[in-house]
């Protein structure tokens, strides 16, 4: 991997848990100081304190803003304290910005009463903070000079964007846009040298994945029918951003990439593991034994 330059920077947007702090973690332990942004309150504030404690054991700085990401004013307060105290003018010294907010509202788009549906605020501010947000903080990193040639933005997706759950229509449509948004932000940012690609995670036992109605079932469907009979881990995530911040991966960019396993890739039909219902007999011929997984 190409040697680090002591004095770059990953700016994490939701870093405290699960995909951020993950990337956050590996990120560091690979020569990278860390600028991240996280909303918790005091009961897990704990986790943050670790993951810096553990940033900074790497002998790397680590920056955290407890804040609202999807305000403007704490977002300009952050990059300007950035730039007042680190940034060495000249120089872009954010070469990843990993975007992970997941913060929006599971009802229903069109519910069973009033009561039940979405309202125009909750709907906003679902697309604000998992979509739009991504602009917003791509904007101000170029309006100060941050972001430069070799630079990587990521946003993580998933299976959201083009397949719906109860309850999901608003997550599902800020999926959608940021997936658009990066293809957008591959164009126009290409020219400056500064890639763009969205991370496909399956499902991943997390934080946020815990708040949506029938967690539980998903991760055990998902684990049955991954072609690597497991669930997505967020160290998948943040070692597949090792991969891609390497300088071999220039020519990549504008893509959504899977880092699942293979597990968008196969449909789920109530099997315990991917093979309940294979009929093996017409492998009879084959050397390859499916079954063998020694």
């Amino acid at each position: 991997m190409t040697r680090k330059d002591p004095k770059q920077w990953a700016l994490i947007l939701g870093a405290s848990s699960g995909f951020g702090a993950a990337t956050a973690r590996h990120l560091a332990h690979n020569g990278y100081n860390i600028l991240g942004i996280h909303l918790d309150r005091k009961a897990t504030m704990g986790a943050v304190e670790e993951l810096i404690e553990d940033i900074k054991s790497t002998g790397h700085s680590a920056i955290f803003h407890n804040i609202n990401a999807a305000d403007p004013v704490k977002r300009h307060e952050a990059l300007d304290d950035f730039v007042d105290n680190v940034h060495r003018e000249g120089r872009p010294e954010i070469r990843v910005l990993f975007h992970s907010l997941a913060f929006g509202t599971l009802k229903p788009l069109v519910g069973r009463s009033s009561e039940e549906m979405i309202t125009k605020q909750q709907l906003e501010m679902t697309l604000d903070v998992m979509a739009n947000s991504l602009i917003y903080w791509t904007q101000d990193c170029v309006r100060r000079h941050l972001l430069g040639r070799g630079a990587r933005i990521f946003a993580m997706t998933s299976d959201g964007a083009s397949l719906n759950l109860p309850f999901y229509g608003a997550v599902s449509a800020a999926k959608a846009a940021l997936e658009s948004y990066i293809r957008q932000l591959a164009l126009e940012l290409g020219p400056r040298g500064i890639i763009a690609n969205a991370l496909l995670a399956g499902v991943t036992d997390t934080p946020a994945l815990n708040k949506i109605p029938g967690a539980r079932n998903m991760l055990i469907a998902a684990i049955a029918k991954n072609p690597l009979s497991r669930a997505t881990h967020p160290e998948d995530v943040a070692k597949a951003v090792l991969t891609l911040v390497d300088s071999g991966a220039d020519f990549i960019n504008g893509n959504i990439i899977g880092v699942d396993g293979g597990e968008s890739k196969v449909s789920y039909i109530g099997q315990q593991n991917p093979y309940q219902y294979s009929d093996l007999r017409l492998l009879a011929e084959s050397s390859w034994d499916p079954t063998d997984v020694s």
